[in-house]
């Protein structure tokens, strides 16, 4: 196989809808955030999956910015630079929580509780130290970068202007939702989410697709001038 431009920016156009559609899929499959959970199947499946959706979204929007870096600007940089630092963090909090956190429920359980209580409005009772301020860091990465992306998708023209719309508003809604609804309705505001990036991966492939149709400009041969006397 041979592996060019188009090849990996297809597969970081299909990584973003693989990406979106997980999100939306986790939403409604999360089991409840208590420690009861965590030796469930349930458990440890949902945060696989989180694991690997943080991954494809890495990759998609690595992909995205790479197509307009020439046009997306500072804001763009920025917005790829954020949004890319909160699924890292998101790849190993979930990595922590389907493969880590089980392993010592029984010698630490309220450890266990304060940890998968951190994204469900659960005060923590344990000393966690840094994991304390993930919640909000997590909150400012996501809002913010997915913002600016979503400003630089619009300004560089290259892909759906509505795709950068929709992550702007996925983005817009979270902490609304976050501040009026209980944490089981909260996990619907990563829908929009999940299909911003559907649509912003389907838009990068439609465009590869595009231009690996239009066939290169004819090379004409054209006389040689003499050389002067």
């Amino acid at each position: 196989m041979r592996i060019t431009t188009l090849t990996l920016t297809r597969l970081a156009a299909a990584s973003a809808v693989l990406a979106g559609l997980l999100y939306i899929l986790i939403q409604f499959v999360h089991p409840a955030d208590v420690v009861a959970s965590l030796s469930t199947p349930q458990w440890a499946v949902v945060h696989v999956l989180s694991f690997v959706e943080a991954i494809l979204a890495l990759i998609g929007i690595t992909g995205i910015y790479l197509r307009e870096v020439r046009r997306s600007g500072v804001p763009g940089f920025i917005g790829y630079a954020l949004f890319g630092i909160f699924f890292v963090l998101q790849a190993a909090f979930n990595f922590a929580e389907a493969f880590i956190a089980p392993l010592f429920v029984a010698d630490a359980p309220q450890v266990s509780t304060d940890i998968v209580g951190l994204f469900g409005r659960y005060d923590p009772v344990s000393d966690l130290g840094p994991l304390a301020a993930l919640p909000s860091i997590g909150g400012l990465l996501y809002v913010g970068g997915a913002l600016l992306f979503g400003v630089a998708v619009i300004r560089a023209r290259v892909l759906s202007r509505g795709a950068g719309i929709l992550l702007i508003v996925a983005a817009a809604v979270t902490p609304v939702a976050g501040a009026i609804l209980p944490h089981t309705l909260e996990r619907m505001a990563a829908v929009p989410m999940g299909l911003a990036l559907i649509w912003l991966g389907y838009s990068l492939w439609s465009d590869q697709r595009t231009s690996s149709s239009v066939p290169p400009a004819p090379v004409t041969d054209t006389p040689a001038k003499p050389a002067p006397a």
